[in-house]
């Protein structure tokens, strides 16, 4: 009887430590992150950082579904399949992913980001993909024809872009305020309650909101830099070179030509 006891407890006791085995393997396998175990099947997953509010680069067509699409979305694609990554798109505000980038949870950026002084100091740029210059957006009944007319308006632009370091540029030889928001539909949405009064926008990205609404118009601004689009990766990171290489390929080949005419020359 003791005999029978014994094996029944020694039978118990080894089921029990199977289970938790096989529950700690399990926990093992789920726990890393894509970065780190970077498999979906048996491709390594890099994570882009996007802010999906800037239509035609990044964009949700709420009425197509929640898929992010875009010029930027299909670039981060083909530069995925030219180094053999699946590519996974995390949306997050605009003014965040540098942070993010530099904090190790993304790999690169794409997001209509231009290189500047102050991002250069903590990450590193791609070579450009695509040239583009600012504008204006107004209400066609603001009184506002050219950026003098800006003195003593409030102009809006987005939180840590190129267009809210023009903004600021600007605001010393005419006398206007600026406001930051967010992300950019915010901006044209305070433009229109008349919370603000003219928006700088890039050029591509204006031309979508003034075939949509006829009570916008844009306008030039005439003296400022050369600006391009490039791609972020943290200071130092081999993808650079990588990336380089996969975007001279995709200019060679026709491919970059293809995304500005799909997206911008054709954008509505």
């Amino acid at each position: 009887m003791k005999n029978k006891l014994f094996i029944f407890m020694l039978v118990l006791v080894i089921g029990v430590l199977a289970a938790c085995g096989t529950k700690d393997s399990g926990s093992n396998a789920d726990s890393g992150s894509d970065i780190d175990s970077g498999n979906e099947g048996d491709k390594k997953v890099l994570v882009m950082g996007t802010s999906a509010d800037y239509k035609p680069f990044e964009f949700v067509d709420s009425a197509k579904g929640e898929e992010i699409i875009g010029y930027d979305i299909d670039l981060a694609y083909m530069i995925g399949e030219k180094l053999g990554f699946d590519v996974k798109i995390q949306d997050m505000d605009f003014n965040s992913l540098v942070p993010a980038l530099q904090a190790g949870k993304l790999d690169f950026i794409i997001s209509g980001m231009s290189p500047n002084k102050e991002r250069e100091k903590v990450v590193d740029f791609s070579e450009p993909y695509n040239e583009t210059r600012q504008v204006l957006i107004v209400k066609k009944d603001s009184g506002i024809k050219t950026t003098a007319d800006l003195a003593g308006k409030i102009v809006g632009v987005q939180t840590a872009s190129i267009q809210e370091e023009m903004a600021k540029e600007m605001a010393k030889t005419i006398d206007f305020k600026n406001e930051s928001r967010t992300r950019v539909p915010e901006v044209v949405q305070d433009m229109m309650a008349k919370r603000i009064d003219a928006a700088i926008v890039e050029s591509g990205v204006a031309e979508g909101y003034v075939k949509k609404n006829d009570k916008l118009m844009m306008l030039p601004i005439k003296e400022q830099v050369a600006d391009y689009k490039a791609i972020a990766v943290a200071e130092g990171s081999e993808l650079k070179a990588q990336i380089d290489k996969a975007l001279k390929e995709l200019i060679e080949e026709g491919k970059i030509k293809e995304l500005e005419e799909k997206w911008l020359q054709s954008a509505e």
